[in-house]
């Protein structure tokens, strides 16, 4: 079965619950993970070069262009050679952490990764986006409708005309009750809130390392490349 592709993108460490979330998903996983860290290696954000090289015959690129190159090159091939994916990306001040940001700018190319009409190699394959937030965004909650990470990331990652995977999302909220005397109420809620995250991790795991496994087993009888789908 081809890899997990995991990106971590908190810059928390092990106290961060999107990373916790996500090491329950990859504990359940049946299969070989490959881990990028955005927080302890960080890519830094597209650049000029990064963006003209894509648009530039590769005997005429500059030494920066070409050092962008490979560097997209890199990340393009970690995504496609991966069966599905796992995003740990928490809700850092309304919207995306610029690490995770910084990695798609890199990542998405026409052509490659994105179709923008055409048809892309990831296509379907399941991808979990765990999103940890300090409060509660659900309907009813003083916060609900500025969550701009999870519409921005189901586009992204999710639109036909994009990446077009099959994507899912975990949210475990209230995670400032524990540490925050005005949220200090909302603990029990959180406490319910993360424990279901932690079982959706775990039935996300199993349900997806088997689905990919059953497709990767029917490309083979049929003749098809592992990975392709």
């Amino acid at each position: 079965m081809s890899y997990l592709l995991r990106i971590d993108a908190s810059a928390s460490a092990e106290s961060s619950y999107s990373r916790q979330v996500a090491d329950t998903f990859t504990a359940a996983w049946k299969g070989d993970v490959v881990t990028r860290d955005l927080a302890r290696a960080p890519l830094g954000h597209l650049d000029g070069a990064g963006i003209t090289t894509r648009t530039t015959e590769p005997a005429r690129r500059t030494p920066e262009q070409r050092a962008a190159a490979r560097l997209q090159d890199e990340l393009a091939e970690e995504f496609l050679g991966a069966g599905a994916y796992l995003f740990a990306v928490p809700l850092y001040n309304y919207s995306i952490p610029s690490a995770f940001k910084a990695w798609l700018d890199h990542v998405m190319i026409v052509g490659r990764t994105i179709g923008l009409g055409a048809a892309v190699p990831s296509a379907g394959r399941p991808a979990v986006v765990v999103s940890a937030r300090g409060g509660g965004y659900g309907p009813g909650s003083p916060q609900h409708g500025k969550d701009f990470l999870v519409p921005a990331l189901t586009t992204i990652l999710g639109d036909p005309n994009l990446m077009a995977l099959d994507v899912r999302v975990i949210t475990p909220e209230l995670t400032y009750a524990p540490t925050m005397e005005p949220l200090r109420h909302l603990l029990p809620q959180h406490l319910t809130s993360l424990e279901d995250a932690h079982d959706q991790a775990r039935r996300q795991a199993e349900e997806i390392a088997r689905d990919v496994a059953g497709t990767q087993s029917t490309q083979r009888q049929n003749g098809c490349p592992a990975g392709s789908r």
